[in-house]
């Protein structure tokens, strides 16, 4: 297994690979171009200065796990896209890919760190939380096809 790695728009289509693994395990309904539009402009919200992305690969090279970083603001940045396989969870690679976006957040000067995160996704809940992530506020996402409810998670950079 490999650390977080920078990446390019590149890894897109490997990324939408992942989140179709991840949607079929929670029994979503698949549609990339709905639910990750950022992934389709990918530069548009990765690319330097405005943000980053990591990913994770397995011993074969596969795409196992994601993460990226937007600036809201100039003292604000957003995580998106954190994702692993199940079978990787609890191993402490969630972990290391936050940790690469509160090291861009320093790096780019930027503050405070906020995300918005499904709440059927409970293993991660339990990382923020871990991690000094304060839980402030839920919110339903207007005309979402999976009728998500999502929790809002900030903390201090």
């Amino acid at each position: 297994m490999t650390g977080p790695r920078p990446a390019t728009a590149a890894v897109a289509p490997e990324v939408i690979e992942l989140l179709a693994r991840i949607w079929q395990e929670y029994g979503f309904i698949w549609e990339p171009e709905t639910e990750f539009p950022d992934l389709f402009r990918f530069d548009t919200h990765y690319a330097p200065p405005r943000g980053a992305f990591w990913v994770v690969r397995d011993e074969a090279g596969r795409l196992v796990g994601s993460i990226g970083i937007e600036r809201v603001d100039d003292g604000t940045a957003e995580i998106h896209r954190l994702y692993l396989d199940a079978h990787l969870r609890g191993r402490g690679l969630g972990k290391a890919l936050v940790e690469e976006t509160l090291a861009w957040c320093r790096a780019e000067g930027v503050s405070r760190l906020v995300l918005w995160s499904d709440t059927r996704f409970e293993h991660s809940h339990r990382l923020y939380d871990r991690m000094g992530f304060a839980r402030l506020g839920e919110r339903t996402v207007p005309d979402d096809i999976n009728a998500s409810r999502e929790y809002r998670f900030e903390r201090d950079v």
